[in-house]
């Protein structure tokens, strides 16, 4: 049986930003400009006004540019589900390396890998993203990758509130792509395609995207990793599936009463 190609303009980043345009208005959401890098418009996406009650989720792909995967997934998933994200206090960064997703490059036009570029605001863009997530808390932020080296999907948890939740996020995408078994991934212990472990802030001088959400902004951070060389279509299906599944966790944690300390 031949298979086609769905995804055949993944790193066309005009139409990448059309059609979230598309999805803007099918869904209310904002879409604005904050910075510019490699000769392209960065863009985030958010309601027009807080909803209350709803929870507060965070959505990020495209920080390198040679993992397509990822910004058509995310692209996927938000154009298949619009009267979902109505509901929901949502920041989307669509695709943080416009310039290295046109060349199907990981690093940005200055050579740079951006995921290494949180720890400071020396990188223009990296400071007017910041800027835009000042003083913003998220019950749920996502980070959308995709690994050269991987031989299924896994996922680094950051251990924030009480429960795990990246193997329920693991068999949600099994269908699609199969979970890594390898014990040790990029120099980490893993446990059936999730490394989990928890972070200090001087554990790697230069800070990914998910140190300063897990620090200063997420209550669960999600690192999630599709293997580049599988099928392209199976791994946005993936990364639909985690987000999908992500977001119902989310709105079930939010809709459940919170317990409260007790006082001395």
């Amino acid at each position: 049986m031949v298979r086609f190609l769905r995804h055949t303009r993944a790193h066309e980043y005009p139409h990448l930003i059309r059609r979230w345009r598309q999805v803007a208005r099918a869904t209310g959401l904002i879409l604005s400009p904050y910075a510019a890098s490699g000769g392209w418009d960065l863009f985030y996406l958010e309601p027009r006004r807080p909803r209350p009650d709803a929870p507060s989720i965070y959505l990020s792909a495209g920080i390198h540019g040679d993992e397509a995967g990822a910004t058509d997934g995310l692209l996927e998933w938000a154009t298949m589900n619009p009267d979902l994200l109505k509901t929901l206090n949502l920041l989307i960064f669509p695709c943080l390396n416009p310039w290295g997703l046109v060349n199907n490059c990981r690093m940005d036009a200055e050579g740079r890998d951006l995921n290494r570029g949180f720890h400071n605001r020396t990188i223009p863009q990296i400071d007017a993203q910041l800027r835009v997530m000042a003083e913003r808390r998220f019950d749920l932020a996502l980070t959308l990758h995709e690994d050269y080296d991987a031989l299924g999907m896994y996922i680094y948890e950051v251990p924030g509130r009480p429960g795990h939740w990246a193997e329920t996020l693991l068999q949600a995408a099994a269908r699609h792509v199969p979970t890594d078994t390898r014990k040790k991934i990029e120099g980490s212990s893993a446990r059936a395609g999730v490394v989990r472990r928890a972070i200090k802030p001087h554990l790697m001088p230069n800070w990914p995207e998910a140190f300063v959400l897990h620090f200063h902004h997420a209550a669960r951070t999600f690192t999630i990793e599709t293997p580049s060389e599988f099928f392209l279509d199976d791994r946005v299906a993936a990364h639909m599936a985690v987000v999908t599944k992500a977001v119902v966790l989310c709105r079930k944690e939010a809709a459940q009463p919170r317990s409260k300390s007790k006082k001395p």
